[in-house]
């Protein structure tokens, strides 16, 4: 179903019959390929795979300051894949920018012109106004305004590489919020458990409300921003990689409003509280929880 299952360096272990080289996302290099959770070591993995999107995730992707990895719910992202139309074609001296609209949102990919490939400079003929196309390529912004570095662009072969890259962003989504679905030799019975669980369990912006109260008397001193954070950090489960500045910075926007939430002011908050001894970072920079 999918022509860059086979060819794209993106792929690999991805191909297979029945549409299966599809992104490869979820394939055996994938986190979730072999049974793993959406948690952990697999939401790092994640940032490291190829990862099918729509524009609108794109569009609604955070970014906690600007040199942090890109966002989409709780999971980072690194390569990102769509397929989209195309609205127009701008070729420039150095590079191609297509604007681009797949239904949810419209962005502009921008690919660099390299004599020295072949096959991309023989896609690029192929592709014109009107027609679709596969893009791969990274999120980045600059002066304010989100594109696509592409480093491959490719025309589609017809409506099924459109209806299966749908399917696959959906299905990524989902795993990365409800975990993967059970295998076939888990049954029906596993299936149920496992939506009940996530039913009636608590994720970590749900446990805030039931969570056990914490003493922050210690922190009554500090500005509200920093004090929020803290209450926010405390009161999720404990672990060893501690919480994610997005979910910090999702939860600060909810309180004290979208202004107070920015990254510009997240980042100075926990800049302070890192400089005072109350919060480090964990296993990135990305990461922290409170010192104890």
């Amino acid at each position: 179903m999918n022509q860059f299952g086979s060819e794209n360096p993106f792929y690999g272990g991805g191909g297979g019959g029945g549409g299966g080289g599809g992104g490869g996302y979820l394939s055996q290099n994938s986190p979730f390929g072999s049974g793993g959770s959406p948690g952990g070591t697999a939401r790092r993995a994640a940032s490291h795979a190829l990862r099918p999107v729509m524009l609108r995730q794109l569009i609604e992707a955070s970014q906690a300051h600007t040199d942090a990895d890109w966002v989409i719910g709780d999971v980072e992202i690194g390569q990102v894949t769509v397929v989209a139309q195309v609205l127009s074609v701008q070729p420039q001296t150095t590079n191609c920018i297509y604007f681009l609209h797949d239904g949810t949102a419209a962005m502009e990919a921008r690919q660099w012109i390299d004599p020295n490939t072949e096959e991309e400079n023989k896609n690029r003929e192929d592709i014109s106004e009107n027609s679709y196309v596969r893009v791969l390529g990274s999120l980045k912004v600059f002066g304010n305004k989100r594109y696509i570095t592409a480093t491959h662009i490719k025309p589609y072969k017809g409506e099924d590489e459109l209806f299966f890259h749908i399917l696959e962003a959906a299905t990524v989504t989902l795993t990365f919020e409800r975990g993967p679905p059970p295998r076939p030799s888990e049954g029906a019975h596993a299936l149920m458990n496992r939506v009940n669980n996530h039913a009636g369990g608590q994720s970590a912006y749900t446990a805030q409300a039931s969570a056990p109260s914490v003493n922050v008397g210690q922190f009554a001193h500090l500005p509200p921003l920093q004090r929020h954070i803290i209450e926010f950090i405390l009161t999720q489960p404990k672990t060893d990689e501690g919480i994610h500045v997005a979910a910090i910075a999702r939860h600060v926007a909810t309180i004290l409003g979208p202004e107070k939430g920015s990254a510009h002011k997240i980042s100075e908050a926990l800049d302070y509280l890192m400089d005072q001894g109350h919060v480090f970072s964990t296993m990135d920079d990305s990461h922290f929880n409170v010192s104890e």
